[in-house]
Formats: structure tokens, C-alpha cells, sequence
């Protein structure tokens, strides 16, 4: 059979408009792609909860995919092992509570667990700003394609209606950032500062207890929690990480009943 370019074309360009107008409504959309994110959209589109999720870069897996310094491994404790088991992702007791798993095949895994379980993606696009209704409360973002702001271009955006947003964008913290420039009062006087320097034992334990709403609508995860809170960074363990998605689905899951 002769393969038609105009049909290819038209195949990608109708299924994804389809996709993003089903999408420019949902229930949960996900700012940001790495590991806390994909535990938390694989969760919420599990209990069939309409799951969006958007990524500024190409890829998908936030900082997994390098392991520690280009290394392609990365540690989880005991406490998260059974995320790992739930994405089927093997692993190996390095000495008691140590687990190592390869981190290329984790990323790999934490997404198809995340896209299979009903989650939709959508990969080069920036939130570059949040929707707040007369209620002070988050309702939805602002998005453009990637390219737009690195090129500067003068492009309007688009917007996603959500009735819950979660930020996982990692040491940035953008959302919570654009909340604090736009709202000054926002977080009662609160500073997205940063992370503090690398302390994997508080870091981690830190990552989980600083996962919250911050605001009405708006719940931080992963790196971006220790850098609204001004915690520390934990480097390549990532048991914190995976269990802070957790919570965070939890977290809006609880919101949405």
C-alpha cells in the first residue's frame, strides 16, 4: 500500500486538536514532567479523573533521566519502594534501605504508567501564566508553546480550565512564582526563595511534609515544594520525589470530592 504525506498530516493534526479541545477542561492539570508529576498523574487518571499534564521541554522526566552526574542510576529508600513495584520497575538492594534502579528505564516507566493510565501530555508548552476568578482562587493556566518564548515572539496565549493545579516544575518553582509576582500577598507574606544546599536526609523527608496547597487551587510538588518552603535539595534519591506526587494526588483528589 502507498503511503499518502496529506493523510499523515491530517491524522496528527485532527487526533491532537481533538486532544486539546477535550482537554481545555479538566479536572487536574500538572505543570511540569518530572517524577513527582508522573506519580501523581498516573494516581489521579487512575480514579478517572481528567488529567492533563504540561511540559515546557521536549522530554518528559525532569532530572531522572541523567541519574547522579551523567551516572544512569538513581537511589530510592524504603519508604517509596512500593511506587517503584506499582510502575514495575526493577531494582536492587544495594545494602539495607538502598534500593538502585536504572534511571532511564524508571522515566521510561514512571510515563507509560502515567499516559496508560488515562493521563493526557502535552510536551512543549509553557504555563506562563495562572486564571483566578473573583473567588481568589486558582481555576486554570495560561499556556503558549515553547519556542514562542524562547524565540520572543509577540503570540498570544491559550488557556486551560482546571479546578485544580498541581506545580511540579522543579527547582523553578514557576507557578508558584508567577502566583507571587502577579499576587504579591498571595502566600501571606511568604517569598519563594529557593532550595537550600543539598542535605538528602532532610531533603527528603522535607520534600513530603512541604507538599500542600499553597494556595486555593494550587498544590506544589517535588523540588518546586523544598523551593516554595526554602528547604534543601537532596540530589539523585528520589523516594521523596516519588512519594511527594503521591501526596499531591491525594491532596487534590481530596479537593475535587
Amino acid at each position: 500500500m502507498g503511503l499518502d504525506e496529506v493523510i499523515i498530516t491530517k491524522a496528527i493534526v485532527e487526533e491532537f486538536t481533538q486532544a486539546f479541545l477535550e482537554y481545555s477542561e479538566v479536572d487536574v492539570a500538572l505543570v511540569g514532567g518530572g517524577p513527582a508529576n508522573l506519580v501523581a498523574a498516573k494516581h489521579l487518571a487512575e480514579k478517572g479523573i481528567k488529567t492533563a499534564l504540561f511540559e515546557k521541554k521536549l522530554s518528559v522526566g525532569g532530572g531522572m533521566w541523567g541519574g547522579g552526574m551523567m551516572f544512569p542510576r538513581i537511589v530510592i529508600q524504603e519508604e517509596a519502594k512500593h511506587i517503584l513495584d506499582d510502575f514495575g520497575i526493577s531494582y536492587r538492594e544495594y545494602q539495607e534501605g538502598y534500593y538502585v534502579a536504572n534511571s532511564v528505564e524508571s522515566v521510561g516507566k514512571l510515563i507509560s504508567g502515567a499516559t496508560s493510565a488515562g493521563a493526557e501530555f502535552f510536551n512543549l508548552v509553557s504555563a506562563e501564566d495562572v486564571m483566578i476568578r473573583d473567588d481568589d482562587s486558582v481555576c486554570g493556566l495560561v499556556i503558549n508553546w515553547t519556542p514562542v518564548s524562547i524565540g520572543g515572539f509577540h503570540v498570544d496565549p491559550l488557556t486551560i480550565k482546571a479546578k485544580v493545579v498541581i506545580d511540579g516544575t522543579g527547582h523553578e518553582a514557576a507557578v508558584c512564582d508567577t502566583v507571587q509576582r502577579k499576587i504579591p500577598t498571595a502566600f501571606n507574606g511568604q517569598k519563594v526563595v529557593g532550595e537550600k544546599p543539598l542535605c538528602a536526609e532532610s531533603g527528603e523527608r522535607l520534600v513530603v511534609e512541604n507538599t500542600k496547597e499553597v494556595y486555593p487551587g494550587l498544590i506544589v510538588t517535588g523540588m518546586a515544594a523544598n523551593a516554595f518552603a526554602g528547604s534543601p535539595r537532596m540530589g539523585p534519591v528520589f523516594g521523596g520525589m516519588l512519594l511527594s506526587g503521591e501526596k499531591a494526588a491525594e491532596l487534590a483528589i481530596s479537593k475535587l470530592k
